[in-house]
């Protein structure tokens, strides 16, 4: 058994999440996570909704809110929706609470007195309009280094550069497009080169393994390349007050510097909530724990340079040196999963431009399942993917409702037809013991594939399995035996399929853990096969910490009855009943109504 961290990127609650935003960081965590689960792995996954910066700032403007009430709104809605997609979280919580400040300043103090954060002054962006301070990311301007013209103020997504405000040609404000004024300011930077060759050996360690994808091994060694110190402070008033500068309530954290810390502070509340203290000290201060971090490719550089930089210096591990704080030395991350963009079309999801389908909009239409399997069977997994309506459609009705829901509702119909219960088999034929094989044959295969991490290949032999599945009740045809002397044979057919069925479901049960306890169910199984994640109302840990909670809401759950990585045998005599079909096959007509409804047209 090892240890396992699922580290999710943290959704930023200046609205609802789309479904591009769940192909790169939900569905991807939450399969792994669940297979880890069912292999025997003991597993901490945690996230939240990450919450601090200008851009909260900027949006509670426009909606007429305070800060703090719109980023409980969208909390709200973000929770709702990544527990209707079934992500099987231990903990999601927030930025916005007095543990995770706690832990964040913790962090802050420890990575300065090793001697990693300095003090500099620097130039920072002012809207002139507004005389707030303009994040790195609301700035855009031509790229020095290429000529991008589209690159922003913390890096170029041409030519992955990282990148100053000061440093853009022509720099101006995506919120207005006004030309920022640029003053001085006093900053504390976190020393980037002081921890670079430690970041290199890291990464270096990182390649050797073979298991990172390349797109985000060269894309983390390239940057260290132009690597320099960063602002891990900000001049705004929304977000964890920098510890020192308690007077200036203008100073505050940078949100990034405190957002990827939530990794760590999220595994420490779960350890509380659950009553035993340091228990997170198994994932993180164990060198044999495992963590991986699911994200799109946009936070590649927060996740392979800042955070493992952040930690370094936290334990002491640069070119000055230092001493572990009291959460003691840290492990690093043992693989970047970084997934490319899933696309709306030949077009990026954008909410300003209309191109956006919404979580919620999607489960409340087709389900949570549907799109899992879209997202792993067609998902961004190296290069970026192109969703549409058309493809969504097909894939659902031609692979979910033809081949697997077609599998399970042909077998239990035939088993509630003939005999109303799982029989006994009689003796196995050749072709029985080949079937049998091949879907035994699939943990192994499809197992390996999610470990690596490749899901769409896991997703395709899974299926690949249930099209055998099919093909043997094609040639042995049970549907034709009707003469009693052929009683035997056909009990012994469909007690294959059910165990076949049934083992499909195991293998499947990853990707589409809604369905899993339906076809589970068809089969006479009673409860639960997958445990689903739940909403709890919570107390906050450290009220009086500044954050401002009395509760809020969390994601939980209860993974322990997680079934094995295995064929089950299953129940002869359990009651099988007249199914109703586990998918919905889609008119073709949906796709005329979505393409309406996204220009706005009555659906």
């Amino acid at each position: 058994m090892t240890r396992v961290l699922s580290a999710v990127a943290w959704p930023y609650t200046n609205g609802p999440r789309h479904i591009g935003h769940v192909a790169g960081f939900g569905v991807p965590s939450d399969v792994f996570s669940r297979f880890m689960r069912m292999a025997g792995h003991d597993v901490l996954m945690v996230s939240g909704t990450d919450e601090h910066g200008t851009p909260i700032l900027v949006l509670a403007d426009n909606e007429g809110l305070p800060a703090r009430e719109l980023v409980d709104k969208y909390n709200q809605v973000i929770v709702d929706d990544l527990c209707g997609l079934g992500l099987s979280y231990d903990l999601f919580t927030r930025t916005t609470t007095g543990y995770h400040y706690a832990v964040v300043q913790e962090m802050f103090e420890t990575c300065r007195r090793n001697g990693y954060m300095v003090e500099e002054t620097t130039k920072t962006a002012i809207s002139p309009s507004t005389g707030r301070t303009l994040p790195d990311r609301y700035i855009e301007g031509t790229c020095p280094i290429c000529g991008y013209k589209e690159a922003r103020g913390d890096q170029c997504d041409n030519c992955g550069n990282q990148l100053d405000p000061t440093d853009l040609i022509d720099p101006r404000s995506k919120i207005n497009g006004e030309t920022p004024e640029f003053k001085d300011t006093q900053h504390w930077f976190l020393d980037l080169p002081a921890l670079a060759e430690a970041l290199g050996e890291w990464l270096d360690q990182r390649e050797a393994t073979g298991l990172w994808r390349p797109n985000v091994i060269k894309f983390s060694q390239n940057i260290l390349k132009e690597i320099r110190p960063r602002a891990m402070t900000r001049d705004i008033d929304w977000g964890i007050p920098v510890p020192g500068w308690e007077d200036q309530p203008t100073k505050r954290l940078y949100v990034w510097f405190d957002a990827v810390i939530g990794y760590l502070s999220a595994s420490i509340e779960w350890a509380r909530r659950l009553g035993e203290p340091e228990k997170w000290r198994e994932w993180w201060n164990d060198a044999e724990a495992e963590s991986y971090y699911f994200m799109g490719k946009d936070n590649i550089v927060f996740h392979s340079q800042i955070w493992p930089a952040e930690l370094l210096a936290y334990n002491g591990k640069g070119d000055k040196g230092g001493e572990p704080g009291p959460y003691g030395t840290l492990n690093l991350p043992t693989e970047v999963v970084s997934s490319e963009f899933l696309t709306f079309g030949d077009s990026q999801f954008s909410t300003s431009r209309g191109n956006v389908i919404y979580v919620g909009d999607f489960l409340a239409r087709y389900g949570p399942d549907p799109l899992r399997y879209y997202i792993c069977a067609a998902g961004p997994e190296t290069s970026d993917a192109a969703f549409t309506w058309a493809d969504f459609v097909t894939r659902n009705n031609s692979e979910l409702v033809a081949g697997w829901g077609n599998l399970v509702n042909r077998t239990a119909t035939m088993i509630a037809k003939n005999f109303g219960e799982i029989p006994a088999a009689g003796p196995l034929e050749e072709v029985d013991e080949q079937v049998l094989a091949t879907v035994r044959d699939g943990f192994t295969g499809v197992g390996d594939l999610i470990g690596k991490h490749r899901l769409r290949a896991a997703i395709a032999e899974a299926m690949r399995v249930v099209g055998e599945v099919n093909k043997y009740l094609t040639v042995t045809e049970p549907y034709k035996m009707k003469d009693e002397s052929q009683r035997e044979r056909l009990a012994t057919v469909l007690h294959v399929a059910a165990q076949c069925v049934s083992d499909c479901n195991t293998l499947l049960s990853p990707f589409l853990p809604h369905a899993a306890n339906k076809v589970h169910a068809v089969l006479g199984g009673e409860g639960e096969l997958m445990p689903m994640p739940r909403i709890e109302q919570v107390d906050e840990l450290e009220p009086d910490n500044g954050a401002g909670h009395t509760s809020y809401a969390v994601i939980t759950g209860e993974y322990t009855s997680t079934p094995a990585w295995e064929s089950r045998p299953v129940v002869v005599g359990a009651r099988v009943d007249k199914p109703t079909p586990v998918f919905t096959k889609l008119d073709p007509s949906v796709v005329e109504e979505e393409l309406a409804r996204a220009a706005g047209e009555p659906a």
